[in-house]
């Protein structure tokens, strides 16, 4: 079933999916790994397609595999398909360029959190709506975190009180996400990261457990274990 986005809705997703994802072992693209049969990329973008305020979803694709990836989710929603760069920060930009005029909100997702809730895409999008130049949705971190040297040794307890583990989608108005992505340098730096060093005021709205992120072989034996757990909409 092809998920109908809003022609009315006032939101855009950029999916940066060009990465290797080599922390899953063998066997391709990260993005298009497969759980309930299905490429991550392909469960990411339904539940986002489905978010009712999605005016357009844009893909950057590894290059070379834009008609591929274009032909892999035609079935699941009318979106747009770029070719990605080497880094995620030239991804976004690139799927930055193809938004359309109209959305002023824009949302950031990572392919990997394949199981994300509409209901955080709609949050995120809301926040941003209400005044927030940045928002981006936080979980609390609930291991102790140590600071380790590089020999190994504990060098310190970090007070988890004021830590943050930070998901996806990230949120912006347009010209927020426009302005930081024109003035990137560091290309290791996430979209809040790009927009904090340009003095913006990034808030947190909560997290949702099911938009982890699937890197480890043991993510995806989770996340197939959930698929038939989590509805679309997804608990939030």
């Amino acid at each position: 079933m092809t998920a109908q986005l809003n022609p009315r809705g006032d939101v855009a997703v950029l999916v940066p999916a060009a990465g290797a994802g080599v922390r899953l072992g063998p066997g391709g693209p990260k993005a298009l790994r497969r759980i309930g049969g299905e490429p991550l990329l392909v469960h990411a973008v339904r539940r986002i397609a489905a978010a009712p305020s999605v005016h357009t979803v844009v893909v950057a694709a590894p290059p070379g595999d834009e008609e591929a990836v274009r032909a892999l989710l035609r079935p699941v929603a009318a979106l747009t398909v770029v070719a990605g760069g080497t880094t995620r920060q030239e991804s976004v930009a690139a799927a930055l360029a193809a938004v359309p005029a109209g959305p002023e909100i824009v949302l950031v997702h990572d392919a990997a959190r394949a199981l994300t809730p509409t209901a955080l895409v709609e949050s995120v999008a809301g926040a941003v709506r209400g005044g927030e130049d940045a928002v981006v949705p936080v979980l609390p971190v609930v291991d102790t975190i140590k600071e380790v040297s590089a020999a190994g040794a504990v060098l310190g307890t970090v007070d988890r009180a004021a830590l943050r583990a930070v998901q996806t989608p990230q949120g912006f108005r347009r010209a927020v996400l426009a302005a930081a992505h024109a003035a990137a340098v560091d290309p290791l730096t996430d979209d809040a990261g790009l927009v904090e060093k340009q003095g913006v005021r990034v808030t947190c709205v909560p997290g949702s457990e099911y938009a982890m992120k699937i890197t480890r072989p043991f993510d995806l034996v989770l996340a197939e274990h959930l698929l038939t757990a989590v509805p679309l909409a997804g608990h939030h």
